[in-house]
């Protein structure tokens, strides 16, 4: 059975795309690119529709239901303090929203400004039940915890603090560069 296409929707006027705009809006918070995204599908074509979206946008940002400034705000708040992610994640996830990098940037530091990165990790791990290394594979459940601390957003430094504390032995590099300059030496000179 094949799938249905989806009705071509006529496209609306301002009137209607402001209604459509705030229907978005109360249902989550979005920053103004993601909101001009989904008018898109509903906007009239060309310079018209470009227009109408221009006013809805600014329209909306004048009723202060609009602000990339807040959203980035809140946000970083929610993923901070309900996720605990860390620094660099919540950056990377407000720049996948649409937020601008500066102000991305400076959101985050402010969020993260008094905030201890190795007790967050540490409120991380309990949260998401990972336990300190343990047993004869040890060094894979480093590896593991190292990295989804990462993929969390944690720097190395705290990452490093955090096994520290727990007494776990830190997995050696890996030895290519050492392997690489031994075989530079064997290559006779041409």
């Amino acid at each position: 059975m094949a799938f249905a296409r989806p009705k071509k929707r006529e496209p609306v006027n301002e009137a209607e795309l402001f209604d459509y705009a705030l229907g978005l809006l109360a249902r989550r918070m979005r920053t103004v690119r993601d909101l001009r995204r989904l008018m898109k599908n509903r906007a009239r074509e060309g310079e018209d529709g470009e227009r109408d979206m221009a006013r809805v946008v600014e329209r909306l940002t004048e009723l202060n239901y609009l602000s990339d400034t807040r959203f980035a705000q809140d946000y970083t708040r929610l993923r901070k303090e309900n996720q605990g992610f860390g620094r660099r994640r919540v950056q990377q996830d407000l720049a996948l929203k649409g937020v601008d990098k500066e102000l991305a940037a400076s959101t985050v530091t402010a969020a993260f400004e008094d905030t201890d990165e190795v007790a967050l990790a540490r409120t991380f791990c309990e949260r998401k039940r990972i336990q300190p290394p343990s047993g004869p594979e040890r060094q894979k459940q480093t590896v593991r915890v190292m990295n989804r601390l990462m993929r969390a957003g944690y720097s190395s430094t705290a990452i490093f603090k955090l096994l520290g504390s727990w007494k776990v032995e830190m997995p050696e590099p890996s030895s290519d560069a050492e392997v690489e300059t031994e075989h530079d030496e064997e290559l006779p000179d041409f």
